[in-house]
């Protein structure tokens, strides 16, 4: 920041969302590990105290951040097709995510859901009962839909780095995961399951849950008929 933008920065009120979205703003450009107090303060151009009257402390700080990159997520579309509503409403979470590609860690190392978090929850919650899913479907639903509702996944393994034919010693070894490595579809800037089309791979996932959920709600399922415990 220049002397200049310094000098405006400061006359600028300072206020939580000011500090959030510089927060924001700077872990996007460094990355969270490199995201401090100090160095937060030097950005706005104000001591570090001053910070301290608008987030307690970082913990607070990370827990208004992750609430700031939600707040970002598309409303829920109008419409009776509850399918097409979650389907946008988490894709439009995976394109926040991936402008904030920090942001995912942040959300899973929260103790507990942040209140805007809490709010798209609970959102997402009654868009499958409106669609027409039961609260036990629905119950469920949220547990097998896990982080894809904020728009992430965990993979299962990563083969990052791999390219070409696999080393002969471990396709020996592995001959099924050597299969599935050459028939990947690659995707240079993927961040899950070296080479994947990471678009592809999550929609694809996504749209085999929705389509199971709706068959589900269609045959009137419920976890007590399968002797299901929660």
């Amino acid at each position: 920041m220049t002397r200049q933008e310094t000098t405006h920065a400061q006359r600028i009120p300072l206020n939580r969302d000011r500090v959030l979205r510089a927060a924001v703003a700077l872990a996007d450009a460094t990355g969270i590990d490199a995201l401090s107090m100090r160095r937060l303060a030097q950005e706005l151009g104000v001591v570090p105290m001053a910070l301290y009257k608008h987030v307690a402390n970082k913990e607070e700080l990370l827990d208004g951040m992750a609430d700031a990159v939600v707040g970002e997520i598309d409303p829920p579309a109008v419409g009776p097709d509850w399918q097409y509503v979650v389907r946008g409403r988490i894709l439009s979470a995976r394109r926040v995510l991936l402008r904030h590609p920090w942001a995912a860690r942040v959300i899973e190392s929260r103790t507990g859901p942040t209140p805007a978090v809490l709010a798209y929850l609970d959102s997402m919650a009654g868009t499958f009962r409106g669609g027409g899913l039961s609260a036990d479907l629905t119950h469920h639903v949220m547990h097998a839909m896990g982080s894809r509702l904020l728009g992430f996944s965990q993979e299962l393994f990563d083969t990052a780095g791999s390219s070409g034919p696999p080393d002969p010693g471990l396709a020996a070894r592995y001959p099924h995961i050597a299969e599935l490595a050459t028939t990947a579809a690659h995707d240079g800037g993927s961040t899950v399951g070296g080479g994947c089309d990471d678009q592809f791979e999550f929609e694809f996932a996504l749209d085999l849950l929705l389509d199971g959920f709706e068959n589900l709600r269609r045959q009137g399922w419920t976890s007590s008929s399968k002797g299901l415990r929660t």
